[in-house]
């Protein structure tokens, strides 16, 4: 009976084989060019393809956009096939051709589409790929891109493989699925040629029922789309769920042809049952757009919180416009790697170099919403006329230019099926390998005219030349395709391009492998993610901590009238049989059954909720990069600071280091040692020996540099405006009464710094940012810190009004211009600092980095402006670092002649030379400048000890007095 039934079957196959062409010729001229449009490759053996390449038309089978993923899965076939014949130990000398087709995402029209591999594989119906070039027995032409197939890959939906199976299972024609999960392809006696490289829905039904009770719901709503992948889908998933006692509230399905209203009056249904507040959707991924569309039209006051099987998976575009409404949904999705080649492959390609397939062209105007300059020229790709012309007239596209590629930039991302195609080729190429090996190596050589008969017998290969022998023999050609199914295509294993295994069960069922996806928000951004929270094998590991829900900051709750899970109390809510479970905060254990109760600061809940432990202590770590990036600065600036050290104590009495004022030098170094070395106290952990170092050493560093500044500008400032008042020598200005008003200015600091040590004694304290946090900290409150450096604040005011009223001095005088560079971007660095400091509260590692390298930005600054000038002329002028006097220099001639014109000076007066006397000049790289005429030989000097000595001289022209030597000479001749 069943032989009668197959015959049947057979005929009628036949029948509309027959009559298939004469249909397609009085149908639409568009449909008829539809179905002519297929990439064909040619090749020893052909394996046939199917695709959604195009989304499902209205009122026509396919409509006019492409569908990204059905094009990449197509391309991930093509990159599969060319990896494969250029693999030399996978069938050597067989080539292996294909034959695509587009499934428009339609059952229906998909089947008709594999007519087209049942007619090739009958050649006796179609002898228009046959020639005979000398009157012999027919044969393929070499040239010829189709043709009859031993296999087919795909389809993707679950609906389409149903379909397409139960027609190639009658002409033996095996079959591998990518993507097709229904439960039903399983069953052998229906399907017994179809095999997958994905599990069936059956494991999915248990993932998503493992991850329900995983969260304690025990009451959930359903959604599941018509057809054999959400009806199977979700039957499965009711079955596992009554199993293991967790209640089903609403039970919908979505119509083939649902409307907006359809959807609409879903969501209206589940909030009907608030209690019920986690939803599984079992549905196509466009069905589960519209439904999300459907919950943003309602604008729900409480959100669902959706779990969702593969149909939903992690496509992106899936959820444009959608991501509030998605956020915090968990979805399930095939457990695959990310093939790098691929992507490489797919980054190559463009519209120029990729003619073989006829959709590609659509695809990258799609991808860059442009349109390609000479559409009429390229192949047809499928469009109706009207979608074409709209593409060309839609004024929003540009021309494509030639610099575009696919990239993350645009949107690319590799679809997640990628892997499953290339794993069904490489089966096939595996089994047929196999075969090969088995049936042609011993087989003994055949006479040719034999071998010609039995190569023309062959339907399923061909030789891509009259040059090239294909290695294949007539026992492989007549191989049957069932018997090639159960003994080597089921029996293949091997591991596939991304590392993992690939293998078949006695049902054709590959591994069940899945990722756990949470939607989630990009930190610090607009956009949204899906991430990895867990793995599903033959078991659920889910991290629930690094889950994020929709408008919830705890993990919800989807129960009713149920005893109450870990960490719930009891909610008593009209009827005494129901109630609503409310989960205890966080930071709460459960005291009885109808009371939480607060840990207490440091102290968290354990998972039972039972009592609470206390919280790991938190504080800088060495490895963080929150302390390598300032300690690497540090570290970069003391040593710095020590070559300058170094070198000045190396040219210790040359006039250069004299002048700069050796003593004050040496103490500003010192601090700017000081202020560097305070990172690594602040980073160090807490305790009170580095609590002490904290406040002394940002304090006193501080004063330390800033004292020896304010010195140095003081006493800038009274030469230059108090020398023309009066001739009597200044008081206090020589290197001893700086050292000493430099050592009481920093006295000041530390006598601060002591009193806030006694008000405020040194130590640690906890801090707790948030309830998940316990930070170890020095036991300094902010504003006391902030209190601590209001006299480096007026230490950096004084130094900063001095160089200001210095601006003016005589151009050479270059330390106060530096000093002044210096007091300026010390205020700018301290104006920024402060807010950012308190405004980085919260966060205590961004706090102490923040100091730490405002701390050493102030020195840097100090350290390179002031000094950057002496090291310069110390290493690369030495020459210059001389004393000497220049009597008939072209300066000096000018500067005379200026003189005794009673040319105004550099600094503002205006001065006749008296007969035997000469006009001051003075300069030195960083304390002294030159005044408007030079010194004659007769000048008089004065040694160190009554503030006067020789003039330095400079190559250009400036000299440089030794450190006070300048002072009794501009008193002098200012007010001579």
């Amino acid at each position: 009976m069943k032989q009668k039934k197959k015959i049947a079957n057979i005929l009628v196959v036949v029948m509309v084989l027959f009559w298939s062409p004469v249909v397609d010729l009085k149908g639409p001229s568009n449909a008829h060019t539809q179905d002519s449009v297929s990439v064909s490759l040619p090749g020893d053996i052909i394996l046939g393809g199917l695709f959604p390449v195009h989304e499902k038309g209205e009122g026509a089978p396919c409509g006019p956009k492409v569908y990204n993923r059905g094009v990449q899965r197509l391309e991930a076939m093509l990159y599969a096939i060319d990896r494969v014949n250029n693999d030399p130990n996978i069938l050597p000398g067989i080539t292996i051709g294909v034959h695509i087709l587009d499934t428009c995402s339609r059952d229906t029209y998909a089947l008709n589409q594999s007519l087209q591999f049942v007619r090739a594989s009958l050649n006796n119906l179609d002898t228009s790929v046959f020639e005979c070039a000398d009157a012999s027995s027919p044969q393929l032409k070499k040239n010829t891109s189709s043709g009859p197939v031993f296999g087919v890959i795909g389809g993707s939906y679950s609906s389409v493989s149903l379909q397409v199976a139960n027609l190639l299972r009658l002409f033996h024609i095996p079959q591998v699925s990518p993507a097709s999960t229904a439960k039903t392809l399983s069953d052998k006696s229906r399907f017994d040629l179809f095999a997958r490289t994905v599990p069936p829905d059956t494991f999915q039904s248990v993932a998503l029922v493992d991850i329900l009770k995983n969260f304690n719901w025990s009451y959930v709503s359903t959604i599941h789309s018509e057809g054999s992948y959400g009806e199977y889908g979700i039957e499965a998933l009711h079955k596992e769920a009554t199993e293991r006692n967790v209640c089903i509230a609403v039970a919908e399905k979505v119509p083939s042809a649902a409307d907006d209203k359809v959807f609409d009056s879903i969501i209206s249904k589940l909030q009907k049952k608030p209690n019920a507040r986690g939803v599984v959707l079992f549905t196509r991924a466009e069905d589960a757009r519209r439904i999300l569309q459907a919950a943003k039209r309602a604008n729900l006051s409480q959100p669902f919180h959706w779990i969702a099987s593969d149909g939903w998976g992690k496509q992106q575009k899936l959820l444009d416009g959608l991501e509030d409404i998605a956020e915090g949904a968990i979805t399930v999705e095939l457990q695959s790697e990310i093939i790098e080649d691929f992507d490489r492959y797919m980054m190559q390609l463009t519209p120029e170099t990729n003619q073989r397939n006829p959709w590609f062209a659509e695809y990258w105007e799609d991808t860059f919403n442009c349109a390609l300059t000479s559409v009429s020229e390229e192949p047809y790709t499928g469009k109706s006329v009207e979608s074409t012309d709209n593409m060309i007239g839609d004024k929003t596209k540009t021309t494509c230019d030639n610099s575009y590629r696919l990239s993350e930039k645009v949107g690319y991302e590799q679809e997640s099926k990628t892997q499953f195609v290339v794993d069904a080729v490489y089966a096939f190429a595996y089994a047929l390998h196999n075969l090969h090996n088995d049936r042609c190596n011993t087989q003994s050589d055949q006479t040719s005219e034999t071998r010609k008969h039995l190569q023309s017998e062959s339907v399923w290969y061909r030789k891509l030349s009259t040059d090239t022998k294909s290695q294949a023999c007539p026992d492989m050609a007549n191989y049957d395709g069932k018997d090639f199914y159960n003994n080597y295509l089921l029996n293949v294993s091997f591991i596939d391009l991304a590392g993992s295994e690939v293998k078949f069960d006695r049902q054709g069922d590959g591994l069940a492998r899945y990722d756990i996806l949470n939607y989630q928000r990009l930190e610090n951004s607009s956009g949204y993610q899906y991430k990895v929270i867990g793995k599903w094998f033959n078991g659920l590991q889910l991290n629930s901590e690094t889950v994020v829900w929709n408008k919830e900051t705890e993990q919800p709750t989807s129960a009713c009238s149920l005893p109450c899970e870990v960490g719930m109390i009891k909610k008593q809510q009209g009827d005494t049989c129901c109630w609503i479970c409310d989960s205890c905060e966080s930071f709460e254990y459960v005291y009885d059954e109808f009371t939480c109760k607060d840990c207490g600061p440091g102290l968290w809940p354990y998972a039972d909720k039972l009592s609470c432990f206390a919280l790991d202590i938190q504080y800088m770590k060495w490895k963080s990069l929150f302390a390598l990036i300032p300690m690497a600065i540090a570290i970069f600036g003391i040593a710095v600071t020590i070559i300058v050290i170094v070198l000045f104590a190396k040219n210790h009495d040359t006039p250069l280091v004299r002048a700069s004022g050796r003593e004050l030098s040496y103490t500003l170094l010192f601090g700017i040692l000081v202020c560097y070395c305070n990172t690594f106290a602040l980073i160090a952990k807490p305790t009170i020996g580095s609590c002490v170092l904290q406040r002394f050493g940002i304090g006193v560093g501080f004063s330390i540099i800033y004292s020896a500044l304010l010195t140095k500008t003081n006493r800038i400032s009274r030469i230059f405006h108090s020398a023309s008042k009066s001739a009597q020598r200044l008081k206090y200005i020589s290197p001893q009464s700086q050292v000493v008003i430099t050592t009481s200015l920093i006295a000041i600091q530390v006598l601060i710094t002591m009193i806030w040590m006694v008000v405020e004694p040194p130590g640690t304290r906890f801090y707790y940012p948030d309830r998940r946090e316990v930070i170890l900290k020095c036991n300094i409150q902010d504003m006391s810190f902030l209190f601590s450096q209001l006299y480096n604040m007026i230490l950096i005011t004084i130094c900063t009004i001095y160089a200001i009223k210095t601006r003016k001095i005589p151009e050479n005088f270059n330390e106060s211009k530096f000093i002044g560079f210096t007091m300026y971007t010390t205020c700018i660095i301290w104006l920024a600092f402060v807010p950012i400091y308190f405004g980085t509260g919260n966060s205590y590692e961004v706090q102490t980095t923040t100091l730490c390298i405002s701390i050493s930005l102030s020195a840097s600054v100090a350290l390179v402006c002031l000094y950057s000038p002496k090291v310069y002329i110390l290493v690369f002028h030495p020459d210059k670092n001389v004393r000497k006097l220049t009597m008939n220099s072209t300066v000096y001639r000018r500067s005379a002649a200026a003189g005794a014109q009673g040319a105004p000076t550099s600094s503002g007066y205006s001065r006749t030379q008296a007969p035997g006397t000469t006009a001051l000049t003075g300069g030195a790289v960083g304390t002294t400048a030159s005044s408007s005429a030079l010194p004659t030989q007769n000048s008089p000097t004065l040694d160190d000890a009554s503030g006067q000595s020789n003039v330095v001289h400079k190559s250009n022209g400036e000299f440089l007095p030794e450190e006070g030597e300048f002072v009794g000479s501009i008193c002098n001749r200012i007010n001579k």
